[in-house]
Parts: C-alpha cells; structure tokens; sequence
C-alpha cells in the first residue's frame, strides 16, 4: 500500500440486503429498472455527444452543461441531489474542493453542484461511455500503483487551480459505505499550496427519503469487489435515494507557513478537513475515528449558508 492505494474496510456486509417481498413489488422494482435504465441510456448518449462537442462550447459553456447533465444522470438514476453550505456558485474559481468518497455517483453529485476537473484511478478510463466522458471532462487520471506518477499529477492539478479551475478530489483515496470516514491523503493538498488555492471539504452523504431522514443508506456504495453494472442495478432498482452534498467553510492556504513547517501544517490541514466533513455526516454507532480527534483549527474565509 503506497499513498495513493490505501485500502477500505468496508465489503459486501455493509450493502442492504434487499427481500424478496410480494409480487407487485417485484413488478414495480422491474418496471424502475426498465424505466430508468432506457432513461440513463438516453442521457448517457447525450453526454457522449456533449462530451465529443465540448472544446468548442468553450470553459463556461462546457461547465453549464456539465452541471446540467450531471444532475440528468441523477435523476435518471432516481436519486435526489440537495445541495447545503455556501451561497451558488459554491467553489471559487481554481479551488481544491476535497471529499469523502462512497459511490461512483459522487462525480455526479459534485458536478451537479459545482463542475470540477477530477483526479481519478487509471480504471476509470476503461469505463464504458463514463470513461471516455470522463477523459473529454479534463480528469487527470493517476495509476495509484506507480507511486512515481504523483508529482506530476500534483504539479498537473496545481496547473488547473492556476488556471481557475476547480478541482475535485476524493481525498481519502477509496470508497467507503458511508457509515465510516478514512484520514484525508495530505498529498492532493500539496497541489493547492503550490498554487495558493483556497480548499473547500465537501461531505457526501446517501440516505433515503422514506423514515426519518437522518440515517446513512449504503444502497449507492461501490466497494470491495462490487462491479459498477452490480452498483449500478442496485441503485436503478431502489426508491427514494438521496445525496445530500455539504459545502463547508472554506480554508484559505495563503496563511499557512512556508518550508519544513508547511508539510506539517498540509498533514494538518488533511486532518482539519476530515474533521469538518465527519461533522457534517451522521455519527458512526461503531465510534468514528475522526470524532475521537480534537478538532483541527483552519483558516477559513467568510461563507455564506445557502439550502437548494
């Protein structure tokens, strides 16, 4: 395990277990799936075409319709997007937003929110239609097995945040269920020192609509050795599934310390937004590794609090 190959400890255990149930529930989970399924295809190929056509809308355009697509694919898929945390636009231009990570739909649900440039494993370029989108998008892909490829991806990522483009990493380096948050890589937050970017944590959280609310869903999780078609049926053929994506405050880098100070202060600065998203996500019954910190103090720049 090298730093951009860390390991989850989530697997099969922490996905629902759906019943079997009568036989019209069984006919209305077949019809979602029919219906939803034709509808993410149509949206797909749409994308693939907006994808293919993008160099010529230029930057704002390509942005638009990212954020718009984006939020198509969701709600093909059936899943609800709410966005809380700062007022639209919520990430300025070339900030290092950062987040925890749960389902390949988390690229969905930020682009729905804000569209940002990904830092992403080598694998999903291999994705079918989603990969090829992914590569027209900008993403800077990083084999997590070739430790090597890290300074140039930092120096690539820090290029974009130059350049006034948002990017987004999922600072944890894999997926969990949800239930759990993993410590924050420092290595992405390197990128945003080399380019004097403000850093925005964002937290994901999936649950359902149905009940109270306030519980964590692990229907949309993709871990262990899940299969994105396995991930992909699961999440067609369920109810009332719900993102919710929290802008927090936003850290200002340009305070922090130069020289050998600076590589503890990115450590902490790692570890300081971990411990604002686990604020925002539900507390781990099982007792969450980050609660069990002191919080680490940031730097932040003035917000203001927005609901959509």
């Amino acid at each position: 395990m090298n730093a951009w190959s860390p390991t989850s400890p989530c697997g099969p255990g922490c996905l629902p277990v759906v019943p079997p149930g009568s036989r019209a529930a069984r006919v209305r989970r077949a019809i979602r799936l029919v219906v939803r399924g034709s509808a993410l295809l149509v949206v797909l190929l749409v994308g693939l075409v907006a994808a293919l056509v993008g160099p010529l809308l230029g930057p704002s355009v390509t942005a638009a319709v990212q954020r718009v697509w984006a939020a198509a694919v969701l709600s093909a898929c059936g899943v609800h997007v709410r966005h809380r945390g700062p007022a639209i636009p919520p990430v300025p231009p070339g900030a290092l937003v950062v987040a925890n990570h749960v389902s390949w739909l988390d690229v969905f649900a930020l682009h729905a929110v804000a569209p940002v440039r990904m830092l992403a494993k080598t694998e999903v370029r291999q994705w079918p239609v989603l990969g090829i989108m992914a590569a027209r998008a900008g993403t800077v892909f990083l084999d997590r097995d070739r430790l090597r490829d890290l300074p140039g991806a930092v120096a690539g990522l820090a290029d974009a945040l130059r350049a006034g483009t948002p990017v987004g990493v999922f600072a944890e380096g894999t997926t969990r269920c949800g239930r759990d948050l993993g410590p924050f890589r420092p290595a992405a937050f390197q990128a945003a020192y080399e380019a004097g970017a403000p850093v925005v944590p964002v937290a994901v959280r999936y649950g359902r609509l149905t009940g109270d609310g306030r519980g964590v869903d692990a229907t949309a999780a993709f871990i262990g050795d899940d299969t994105l078609a396995a991930s992909l049926l699961r999440v067609l053929a369920v109810p009332d599934v719900v993102v919710d994506v929290t802008t927090c405050a936003i850290v200002d880098t340009t305070t922090l310390p130069a020289g050998r100070a600076r590589a503890d202060a990115r450590r902490a600065l790692a570890r300081g937004c971990a411990d604002a998203v686990a604020a925002v996500l539900p507390p781990d019954p099982l007792g969450h590794p980050a609660a069990r910190r002191a919080p680490t103090p940031l730097p932040t720049t003035p917000e203001l609090e927005h609901v959509a």
